[in-house]
């Protein structure tokens, strides 16, 4: 099994390489996805998440995701705090999906993580594939796409790891600066020029 880690910042356009990846026919473990698993009602993590921050549980139980960002990207202290309750529990099940795909012979696997370079997962991957773009762009991207206000944008961008420390850990790099035709085309130049070869197509 081929095992390619997928990363960038938030906003860089990931979701749009993997959605491209599982159409050429890789098959994705998407960490943010089971990270929505994992602090579902019900999950250990939710009850530990409501225990660190205050008022993250909406009336019916369910998390209040934008609560609990705004309050665990406020500080480095509370970013950490809800990264040692929610990141062993993700890699736990990370790894319940990768035997399953390894128990069913998938020949590649993408795993689409966004913090792929700060935990040292990229080490265990056969390839680490980095989608790219600039800060502001990626800023641009979260207040006009996804409703962010400027400043929590800015946070969110600032919790992470640098532009260069993620280039720095590729083995290949997209760059998400220009449409997205461009960068899909990116995707299947990577799929042709590194992927095909591990599964012995032309």
């Amino acid at each position: 099994m081929f095992l390619i880690g997928l990363t960038g910042g938030i906003g860089s356009g990931k979701t749009t390489v993997a959605s491209r990846l599982k159409t050429l026919g890789a098959r994705i473990v998407d960490a943010d996805k089971i990270a929505r698993e994992i602090v579902e009602p019900g999950e250990p993590a939710l009850a530990e998440l409501a225990e660190a921050f205050d008022g993250v549980l909406n009336a019916d139980g369910t998390l209040n995701r934008a609560e609990l960002a705004r309050q665990a990207f406020a500080t480095p202290e509370a970013t950490e705090k809800l990264n040692s309750i929610t990141h062993p529990r993700i890699r736990e099940r990370t790894l319940e999906r990768f035997a399953q795909a390894r128990t069913e012979a998938v020949p590649v696997l993408v795993y689409d993580m966004p913090l792929l370079i700060e935990n040292g997962e990229y080490k265990k991957m056969d390839h680490v594939l980095v989608v790219d773009a600039a800060d502001e762009l990626r800023i641009d991207r979260l207040v006009n796409s996804r409703g962010l206000d400027e400043d929590d944008a800015r946070r969110r961008i600032a919790a992470q790891i640098s532009r260069e420390e993620r280039l720095a850990a590729a083995d290949s790099v997209v760059d998400n600066s220009g449409t997205r035709d461009q960068l899909l085309q990116q995707v299947d130049t990577f799929w042709e020029q590194v992927v095909a070869p591990q599964l012995g197509e032309k």
